[in-house]
């Protein structure tokens, strides 16, 4: 008979959650500082007069920046709402479930 050791499982969905929660927040904080560095140009360019005439630079212009900043701002908010869903309140609740869910189940012997 093949016992799963319960605290291990949950453990493991724990980490889980955990990694993908890192990951979002790491990808979070690069697109927030490329972002940044483009948003620097882009008012360098348009405010000072600053000419850049390398390939991407000299592509930033309002509509480029505004779908930018839409998708800055979906990503903002997209991280932000996982993290207060997905937060130590739905940890507990999840992990709750599962040790309900799993002492209902009948083992055979």
């Amino acid at each position: 008979m093949i016992e799963i050791n319960q605290n291990s499982y949950e453990e493991n969905q724990v980490f889980e959650i955990a990694r993908k929660k890192v990951q979002k927040l790491k990808s979070f904080y690069i697109h927030f500082f490329i972002y940044a560095i483009g948003l620097t140009f882009f008012i360098l360019k348009e405010y000072f007069e600053i000419s850049f005439n390398v390939f991407p630079l000299n592509q930033l212009n309002f509509f480029v920046m505004a779908i930018w900043t839409t998708a800055f701002l979906i990503t903002l908010v997209d991280t932000v709402v996982s993290f207060a869903v997905f937060g130590k309140k739905w940890k507990d609740r999840k992990l709750e479930s599962i040790m309900n869910a799993n002492n209902k189940t009948q083992k055979w012997k």
